[in-house]
């Protein structure tokens, strides 16, 4: 744990909590497409990432997901922070993006360290700061965005995200992250393929020019 530790974070904590973190850490190796953290749920530990991608969902009262941002390497959650505080269940839901690993934090442990360490409290600040953002950016992008537009918003997010022209992701997979149905995605998608952005394949679309 150590290495990776050292690796993401130890520009950001001082030693002794970078030691803390070492004491009661639990490294964690999820898979891609492997849920995290379910609506509902009670958690006990709050995530540090050291490698891959996670999507943060919401869910409406029909069971239709809206996907709110991505979580990578040097990130935490900060609504997971905001439920571990009160001790309520979550309204988040939390799936792997990309093969995955963490480092799970107890949740004991995150008001000792906002006492102690001035470093772990401008990271909590900032995590807040940088997810309400992205919240916000979502928000825009579904009231002031046309259809079209956030579809490609959603693709080179997806891009920058995996490092890859290939999205290996169904019309439906799409379809449900941006709270829409998928004739509508399949419509968009032809169109951009005709104008030759984008190459669909069986349950895969090939990037080709999406800047």
């Amino acid at each position: 744990m150590k290495d990776l530790l050292h690796a993401n974070y130890a520009h950001i904590f001082e030693p002794e909590l970078m030691q803390e973190i070492i004491n009661v850490g639990i490294v964690k190796e999820v898979h891609e497409g492997e849920l995290l953290m379910d609506i509902g749920q009670y958690i006990s530990a709050m995530p540090l990432l050291i490698s891959g991608a996670i999507k943060i969902l919401r869910e409406d009262a029909e069971g239709n997901e809206l996907l709110l941002y991505f979580l990578e390497k040097g990130d935490t959650c900060a609504l997971t922070l905001s439920v571990n505080r009160g001790q309520r269940k979550s309204e988040i839901r939390a799936i792997a993006e990309l093969d995955t690993v963490l480092i799970m934090i107890p949740i004991q442990k995150m008001e000792e360290w906002s006492s102690a360490y001035k470093s772990w409290r401008n990271f909590i600040f900032d995590s807040y700061q940088n997810r309400l953002q992205e919240m916000l950016d979502t928000i825009d992008s579904i009231a002031f965005m046309r259809m079209d537009e956030r579809l490609l918003k959603y693709l080179r997010d997806k891009q920058k995200l995996t490092q890859s022209t290939s999205l290996q992701s169904t019309h439906q997979d799409i379809a449900y992250e941006m709270h829409t149905s998928r004739v509508v995605i399949s419509r968009l998608l032809k169109k951009l393929e005709i104008e030759g952005r984008i190459r669909i394949q069986r349950n895969k679309i090939e990037l080709l020019n999406i800047d």
